[in-house]
């Protein structure tokens, strides 16, 4: 009877662990490739959609996808920084990007890291390089889920979200409070 007992409880030990750690995320991961976000057009000629995607034919004076070294004309940079190891490591550059309707983005170029649970983008106070879970401890603004472990994303920051004070964009992981990878943007 205690045989059981024992193996019952080890079953369990092994199943929460599994759902917590999801080790099989060592060896997977994701790729997008997101273009630039474009401003929402204003006359009645091809509107552009939600990060940047196009419904019709690009109207005069709206950007298409920047290429390397060249950046969208009504598109303003208020930051930009290189990623650093944080728990994991973390490779490319995050930007904060405001475009010429007012819509405010966190953009990863070239975007490298591990996969693992609940991943998400946050703007936080805390500088970057510190403490693994010291990201969310004071000021922190989730701006949703990882799309993709690596490649090129856009991240819409909420218009109610003060940037005053947010300098680094990190990938957080929220199952276990650390940070894979920051960048400071300011």
């Amino acid at each position: 009877m205690i045989k059981w007992v024992i193996g019952g409880v080890a079953l369990v030990v092994l199943a929460v662990g599994l759902w917590a750690f999801q080790p099989w995320r060592l060896w997977t991961s994701s790729h997008v490739d997101e273009a630039l976000p474009m401003s929402q057009a204003t006359d009645s000629g091809g509107e552009s959609g939600p990060a940047g995607e196009s419904d019709g034919p690009t109207t005069p004076g709206q950007p298409s996808a920047k290429e390397p070294g060249e950046q969208a004309p009504d598109l303003v940079e208020h930051g930009s920084g290189d990623f650093v190891d944080a728990e994991h490591g973390t490779t490319g550059t995050a930007s904060i990007i405001e475009l010429g309707d007012g819509r405010r983005f966190v953009r990863l170029d070239d975007l490298a890291t591990s996969d693992g649970p609940d991943l998400v983008v946050a703007l936080s106070n805390a500088p970057s390089g510190g403490e693994w879970g010291s990201y969310d401890d004071d000021r922190y603004v989730d701006l949703g889920d990882l799309k993709a472990t690596h490649g090129n994303q856009n991240y819409e920051i909420p218009d109610d979200v003060d940037l005053d004070g947010l300098t680094t964009v990190v990938i957080w992981c929220d199952r276990f409070n650390v940070a894979f990878g920051t960048a400071a943007v300011a």
